[in-house]
């Protein structure tokens, strides 16, 4: 390769790192691979110059030649066959190979405890039958190339044949024993997630691409079209006839795991045994009655991760789908389920799970390692089942059962046809996502991934691991293009940095985590380049390719084949070749340099499994012809589940556009280089970790000293501007009160990661500040629509992002300072209403209850306190006096009926203080005025606005103020106690005394306009008894929570309705105009007014109120701006 194609001349630096292109006057013709003038004399320049610059506006025009993607397209074949060639020589038909020793690697009979070989190998040849889709791909290389296609598909077919040899054909006969035993009937104890993924999908994968079902340039089978399950025999030219036998083997090896499944859960245990089942589990419901083996020896720990149960959709739906065996798809998808359902109250599902007891292990939410998979087969679930019809149910008969037969799926309840759906696992997506969105991602310095707490989504640990490299590649497939080119940038400039990924990187130390410095040959990152380049076509996803192929050739080399890196930073090798790498690193390294391949062409539900393996599910061509061996009927249901949600991205977006010179949308980001700087690339020598010049070829080096990235990229094909766009460092504002060590509080046994006195938490998303003493605040800036405060620290410890602190607005006192201050809340109120219910009477016992349940159709269904009789609004009597009678209401009267139940369903002692503190050991009332318990609702009001709003009554409930549960209550807690109900207000004015005698009028929204409902009340002399409010009902429902509508007055009376506060529909009412009397007059008084929601239910309670009252809404603001997340209530 010429070393000219590989760099541009000239270097040079920015503000911001960049290494500046050369001027455009150097770029000459022979750069552009044009000959060179030597005379202008020759040529006339306009035409000469307007070439020039179409050639320069021609997208792409400067990106990577064919040439060089081909010969960088046969420098992967050249690097796959180097580990694969090695391993059937030296390895074969062990597990993997020793690439620095040269000898095969096996499981570790020794040392059981060795998870890290023993889940892994389990003896049945792994590395080849990881590597057979990758052949299979290998040989759809384009003519050019040579022989490379033609020996990769007669590779593809030995191997095929060398592995039945091996372990026979899967069926029950004589075929079907092999070398090495029957099927895979081997003493090995495995991690089920890495044999369904490695070896039950590389079976499956190899098996479709034999029978055509995947394509292969020029492999066209006698078999396509036929049934996937029982093709008709192919004939090989290497004598071998192909009829199903890696399909069968792949039964042979996911019924070996059906024992793991066996547990009250659903999610399998994390390791089976091949041959003898899962003695070890001794809790299981299968223990004892299958396989032998030993319980010795320390307990087998159940703990398994969200990945390992949750990925295995993919898989075991192909595999019953071709075989017709439903019990491995149903598996599968509960597994998954039941990961999902277990997701915490802000939607983020943790890393590790007990597969037993389905207790989450950790407190971590996290992308990458333990949780991966799973985000990616939940889209891709969506994708594989995509145009096919529901599972067939149908069970198997007893004859085909036999003796041996195992169901799992026998245990629990049969999954919902919404549960098996295609929409599901795309909603299940969706929501994945929007939680890492709103939890996980972070744009500080440049947009990347955090790792936070389960249950708050505060900061738990600032790293990023290599496996998380993929989420960019998953992003793509859903349509998040941007985000993911933002994302993938950052594991770009660490590849940069280090020549490969380590295990973790640190993004607060900037370096490697922990120790944590290995990079065992992963594909996550080459991965994601290679989905990012099908989507945008943007040449710098080439060099970042040839980056990884140029890295791995100079540091992973050995004459055996390619060894992982134990230590990123210093290059030492780790003796082993994971199967991985062939099976996955290799062929999306080939794929990314293939653009024509027919696989980035298949216009198909296809996908790769998170082992590199294509699936697809065959259309069903062949139930058009009498099938020769029906093993079970498919059901003819289809999917009738639909799904979309239009907040969510539904389609893929539009392809960039290629920057203008240099072709690449990347290099032309003002953003692309934040990553290299959260790297300090631009601080590195030329000599960085595996770099240096000693050992690598100069004509493979970038000659800039910015640090540049990758370091591949040719200086032409970055923009001649310099510049980038502000690095994001949010504005944070730290505030300490002073400390009182006097003042000591309690704490809560709910006071996990708190351990402060002045602190309480409440719930998993609300914290308590008991004490201003000594309290430390820190607040981010946070610019979105509006710049607002958010809390993200207290006393030092995290908070996530829809944490809220809650302040007493007593301990606040008279707290004024600029930095935090107390403000009265403009827009919203709670409007408050008392209702007095009595408890004395025992006239309604629990069938009267159940009756009046009935009648109003609440039997079982409905909290009666929201369901009330509501008379039609406009056949309320406006006038209607409010006698004693009414004080005790329909739905009060439910009320009393269902606390008297509660009561009597309480355990004797309990309800013997329960009914002593009610009515005295007699059954008596304790005191007269006890006979009536104050039940006090909570309802979230907004205030008028325009030129004819008036300011609210200055009401507002006292500090520290407490309801009494029975008995009298303060006026001072509820200023108005007369109250009357006007209909809509809209044909005539209200009678003179509604106004004169009633300090509240209830008025129903719509029939006409604010200002002409307010112009129908009647004048009236302003006093302390007459009209002080009005209040406007709207049938807008309460439906959305809203982070800062917090009520709770501290008495367990207090029903809150603010906990719902009002939809985005209830808008302040605006009065247009100013306020008129019915005669036309402007009031020279006019009346306040305020509008709630609830529609008939809560315009009729208000009717019924005993009292009315105002509480005022308060926050706290810094500077100006508000603190979203800080609560101010009454204690």
């Amino acid at each position: 390769m010429d070393p000219r194609e590989l760099e541009g001349n000239g270097s040079g630096e920015s503000d911001c790192g960049r290494g500046r292109s050369p001027s455009r006057a150097a770029l000459t013709r022979e750069a552009l691979g044009k000959p060179a003038v030597r005379s202008r004399a020759r040529l006339k320049p306009w035409p000469v110059l307007f070439a020039f610059l179409l050639v320069l506006l021609t997208p792409g025009a400067l990106a990577m030649r064919p040439g060089r993607v081909a010969q960088l397209r046969r420098e992967t074949v050249d690097v796959f066959y180097h580990g694969y060639d090695n391993y059937m020589r030296v390895a074969f038909p062990e597990d993997e190979l020793r690439p620095v020793s040269c000898t095969p690697l096996t499981r570790d009979p020794k040392n059981p405890r060795n998870v890290e070989l023993n889940d892994v190998l389990g003896n049945y040849s792994l590395t080849l039958i990881d590597s057979l889709s990758t052949l299979a791909i290998l040989a759809s290389a384009p003519p050019e190339d040579g022989d490379i296609g033609p020996k990769a598909l007669r590779d593809f077919q030995h191997g095929v044949a060398a592995l039945i040899e091996q372990y026979g054909d899967g069926r029950p006969g004589p075929s079907g024993v092999g070398l090495r035993g029957r099927g895979f009937d081997v003493d090995s104890k495995v991690q089920v997630f890495e044999t369904v993924i490695r070896g039950v999908g590389g079976l499956l994968s190899a098996h479709l691409f034999a029978i055509g079902a995947l394509p292969i340039t020029g492999y066209n089978p006698s078999s396509a079209g036929s049934d996937p399950a029982d093709p008709r025999p192919i004939k090989w030219p290497n004598n071998f006839t192909y009829d199903g036998q890696l399909l069968r083997l792949a039964l042979d090896l996911a019924q070996r795991l059906l024992p793991a499944f066996y547990t009250k859960t659903g999610m399998p245990y994390p390791r089976v045994n091949l041959r003898h089942g899962i003695p070890f589990y001794s809790n299981s419901p299968l223990h004892g009655s299958y396989g032998s083996g030993s319980t010795e020896g320390p307990p087998e720990i159940t703990e398994t991760c969200s990945a390992g149960a949750g990925s295995l959709v993919l898989e075991f739906t192909v595999l019953s789908r071709l075989t017709g065996d439903t019990r491995f798809e149903e598996l599968a998808k509960r597994a998954f389920w039941a990961v999902w359902y277990r997701k915490s109250q802000i939607g983020l599902i943790g890393a590790g799970v007990d597969a037993e007891d389905g207790h989450w292990i950790g407190a971590f939410s996290v992308i990458g390692a333990g949780a991966d998979s799973f985000f990616e087969y939940a889209l891709k679930s969506h994708i594989l089942l995509s145009g096919h019809g529901l599972p067939n149910r149908t069970s198997h008969s007893k004859a085909q059962k036999g003796a041996d037969w195992m169901d799992p799926n026998t245990l629990f309840e049969p999954l919902s046809d919404i549960e098996n759906s295609p929409a599901a696992f795309l909603e299940a997506w969706h929501h994945a996502h929007a939680a890492i969105k709103r939890h996980l991602y972070s744009e500080r310095e440049h947009p990347h991934y955090e790792n936070v707490n389960l249950w708050t989504g505060s900061l738990a640990t600032n790293w990023v691991d290599s496996l998380g490299a993929y989420y960019a590649g998953l992003l793509v497939l859903a349509g998040e293009v941007d985000e993911a080119i933002k994302t993938n940038l950052l594991y770009t400039a660490i590849w940069t940095r280090y020549a490969a990924l380590p295990e973790r990187y640190s993004i607060r130390d900037k370096t490697v985590e922990g120790g944590l410095g290995w990079w065992p040959l992963r594909p996550e990152f080459i991965e994601s380049t290679y989905h990012l380049y099908r989507a945008t076509k943007d040449p710098w996803y080439l060099y970042v390719g040839e980056m990884v192929l140029r890295d791995i050739t100079r540091r992973c080399w050995t004459p055996c084949g390619w060894a992982g890196l134990q230590n990123v930073l210093n290059g030492e090798k780790s003796d082993r070749m994971e199967s991985f790498f062939l099976g996955e690193t290799a062929k999306y390294m080939y794929l990314l340099f293939d653009d024509a391949h027919p696989l980035n062409k298949l216009d198909a539900a296809y996908v790769f499994t998170t082992e590199g393996h294509p699936l697809i599910i065959p259309k069903k061509k062949w139930q058009s012809e009498e099938p020769r061996n029906t093993k079970r009927g498919h059901s003819s249901r289809k999917d009738m589940v639909v799904y979309y949600d239009e907040g969510y991205t539904n389609t893929c977006p539009v392809q960039p556009a290629p920057a203008p010179l240099t072709g690449s949308a990347n290099a032309a980001r003002e953003d692309l280089y934040h990553a290299a700087r959260m790297l300090d690339l631009h601080l590195l020598p030329d000599s960085r970790p595996g770099i240096g010049p000693g050992d690598v070829p100069s004509e493979f080096m970038g000659t800039s000293e910015t640090g540049f990235f990758p370091w591949t990229l040719p200086l032409d094909l970055l923009p001649g501007n310099g510049t980038c766009s502000k690095v994001y460092q949010p504005m944070e504002a730290s505030l300490e009160f002073a400390s009182n060590a006097q003042q000591m509080v309690g704490g809560s046994s709910f006071n996990f990661m708190l351990g402060s006195q002045n602190l309480e938490r409440l719930t998993t998303d609300r914290i308590r500040v008991t004490s201003l003493s000594g309290l430390k605040i820190t607040m981010r800036l946070e610019e979105g629509v509006d710049k607002e405060w958010r809390v993200n620290k207290i006393n030092g410890i995290p908070l996530g992002r829809d944490e809220l602190i809650i302040f007493d607005r007593a301990i606040l006192g008279d707290v004024s300072d600029p930095r935090f201050n107390l403000v009265r809340d403009p827009v919203v109120v709670t409007l408050q209403h008392l209702h007095k219910i009595d408890l004395i009477s025992r006239d309604t016992d629990e069938d009267d209850l159940d009756d009046e349940l009935a009648d109003e159709g609440l039997a079982e269904t409905e909290d009666p306190l929201e369901s009330s009789e509501s008379p039609n609004s406009k056949t309320v009597n406006r006038s209607t006096s409010r006698s004693a009678s009414e004080h005790i209401s329909e739905f009060g009267s439910l009320v009393k009926s269902l606390l008297n139940r509660v009561v009597a369903s309480l355990d004797p002692q309990d309800y013997y203080s329960s009914s002593t503190a009610l009515y005295g050991s007699g059954g008596t009332p304790r005191d007269p005025s006890y006979t009536h318990y104050n039940l006090v609702f909570n309802q979230t009001a907004v205030t008028s606005t325009g030129i004819g709003a008036a300011p609210l009554p200055p009401v507002d409930v006292p500090v520290g103020a407490r309801i009494p549960e029975f008995g009298p209550v303060p006026n001072n807690i509820f200023a108005w106690k007369t109250v009357i109900a006007g209909g809509d207000a809209c044909s005539s004015p209200l009678p003179d005394e509604a106004p004169r005698d009633h300090q509240v009028i209830i008025l129903r929204r719509g029939g006409c306009s604010f200002s002409t409902k307010l112009a129908n009340i009647p004048a009236y002399k302003p006093s302390s008894k007459s009209l002080q409010l009005v209040v406007m009902v709207s049938d807008e429902p309460d439906e959305f929570k809203d982070d800062n509508d917090y009520s709770s007055s501290g008495a367990s009376n207090s029903r809150s309705s603010s906990t719902t506060p009002p939809s985005p529909g209830l808008v302040r009412p605006l009065l247009e105009e100013p306020q008129f009397t019915p005669a036309g007059i402007q009031r020279r008084h006019p009346i306040a007014m305020i509008m709630v929601g609830g529609g008939d239910t809560t315009y009729h309670r208000l009717a019924m109120a005993e009292r009315i009252g105002l509480r005022r809404r308060y926050f706290i603001e810094s500077q100006g701006l508000r603190v979203r997340n800080i609560i101010v209530d009454e204690g």
